[in-house]
């Protein structure tokens, strides 16, 4: 009976031996993880995640966006001029300059009747801003005799006075230039002296009440 039981634990104690790994292989076996290679091109999709992989090679790694990245920046800066142009089409002063020209007799008499732009998607060259009192633009107009370039220049002195316009004229295909300012300056009629004053006496109504009601609060 003693026999039998010491056969049974010595039995189960080599077969602890043997399923249980020396160090040394341990070792061996944590060691081989960290030469796992990389996944190569064509390898397929990778079913797990080890964070003992290797890493892969510098050349393989490729910058994707070196052959499409100037084109996205060619298309940003083409959509961007566009935009700008587009607003500088549609603003007051370049519809202005156009009725400007559909009344003058000079400009009628060169170019005729029907004046608008030459192109059907205009090109507005030049400076145009209101805010620091610069504008400087010119563009290309047609009528049922011929074409020309129209050029538009304005400034304004200071913050609380008028657009004075230094030159408003047309170059014809032929190299003629045209001053139309010869017969005043059609421009200044929008806001003349008589709207100066109706600003100012506005101004001065507001400031009145404004004084008006302090006087009253106090």
């Amino acid at each position: 009976m003693l026999s039998r039981l010491v056969q049974r634990r010595l039995a189960a104690s080599l077969r602890n031996c043997k399923t249980t790994p020396s160090p040394s292989t341990s070792s061996r076996s944590i060691q081989r993880r960290w030469i796992t290679p990389a996944p190569k091109p064509g390898d397929g999709p990778l079913m797990s995640r080890r964070a003992d992989r290797e890493l892969p090679e510098i050349s393989q790694v490729r910058f994707r966006w070196g052959r499409t990245l100037p084109i996205f920046l060619a298309i940003v800066s083409v959509c961007s001029i566009s935009i700008f142009n587009y607003q500088k089409t549609s603003s007051p002063i370049v519809s202005s300059t156009l009725y400007a020209l559909r009344t003058n007799t000079r400009a009628r008499a060169i170019l005729g009747d029907d004046i608008y732009f030459k192109h059907q998607i205009p090109w507005i060259r030049g400076q145009m801003n209101q805010m620091q009192g610069r504008i400087n633009i010119y563009f290309t107009v047609k009528g049922t005799r011929g074409w020309a370039t129209m050029r538009f220049a304005s400034h304004r002195p200071s913050s609380r006075s008028l657009f004075e316009t230094t030159e408003w004229s047309l170059t014809t295909a032929d190299g003629e230039w045209v001053d139309l300012l010869d017969g005043g300056d059609p421009f200044r009629g929008l806001l003349g002296d008589d709207g100066l004053a109706a600003m100012e006496e506005d101004d001065l109504h507001a400031t009145r009440g404004y004084r008006q009601q302090g006087a009253l609060n106090k």
